[in-house]
């Protein structure tokens, strides 16, 4: 695994988080010092200032990371929108220094560094004034390399193929693809881990099927 890595996917609520705490929790169980940390957080669950249901407390919880969830994100909002949006909501503008320098925080505390983004890798952070700052920039901003998260079923080619394609045409590396909720019984879901490889020349480095507690990465990817 690369020292640091963003996770991102081909939409939302395609399975980041939980691919994330299973990859996080795979490194920490293998004696990596391996950290956590989602630049923006939207859709969160909060008691007196403090995150009580959200992405960061399942990745903690899974993985077992000795941190606080509040410590492992720069922006949080209840809102479960876009986070430019929930950010105008709030009457908050993301400041992308404030996201590095949490970024330097965590990175400093691990040899490894697991980054969740929001949504896809389009995903808007900034649309003011002008402004076109989207989560790939900010991918290429932290010089990190990224895992495709895609679902393992019918359209995942097409999805895949814009995202990867998308993700090369701007310098970004890609470590590989993860196809989530994955039957390694469809025919189906089979020719389209074939597929992927073969149209964008990257590997699929694990499938996870549904309720998976664990994951099974390809031994480069500990390398």
């Amino acid at each position: 695994m690369s020292k640091k890595v963003f996770i991102t996917a081909t939409g939302t609520d395609i399975g980041k988080t939980y691919v994330s705490a299973l990859i996080v929790k795979k490194m920490r169980e293998a004696g990596f010092n391996c950290g956590y940390f989602k630049p923006v957080l939207s859709g969160v669950v909060e008691a007196e200032g403090k995150l009580t249901e959200s992405d960061c407390n399942y990745v903690i919880n899974t993985a077992k990371i000795p941190a606080k969830p509040n410590d492992c994100v720069a922006y949080w909002w209840k809102e479960a929108v876009s986070p430019h949006l929930a950010a105008e909501i709030n009457n908050e503008e993301i400041d992308i220094s404030k996201i590095k320098k949490a970024y330097e925080e965590k990175q400093n505390e691990y040899d490894y560094l697991l980054i969740e983004g929001a949504g896809g890798i389009t995903c808007p952070l900034r649309l003011k004034n002008g402004e076109k700052y989207l989560l790939k920039d900010l991918i290429k901003d932290l010089g990190a390399s990224i895992i495709v998260v895609a679902d393992g079923g019918l359209g995942t080619i097409n999805s895949i193929l814009l995202t990867v394609e998308y993700a090369k045409q701007n310098g970004i590396k890609i470590e590989g693809i993860i196809l989530n909720n994955y039957n390694p019984e469809s025919f189906m879901h089979r020719d389209n881990l074939k597929q992927v490889e073969y149209l964008t020349g990257e590997k699929v480095i694990s499938t996870v099927q549904k309720n998976q507690t664990e994951i099974n990465l390809l031994e480069e990817f500990f390398n």
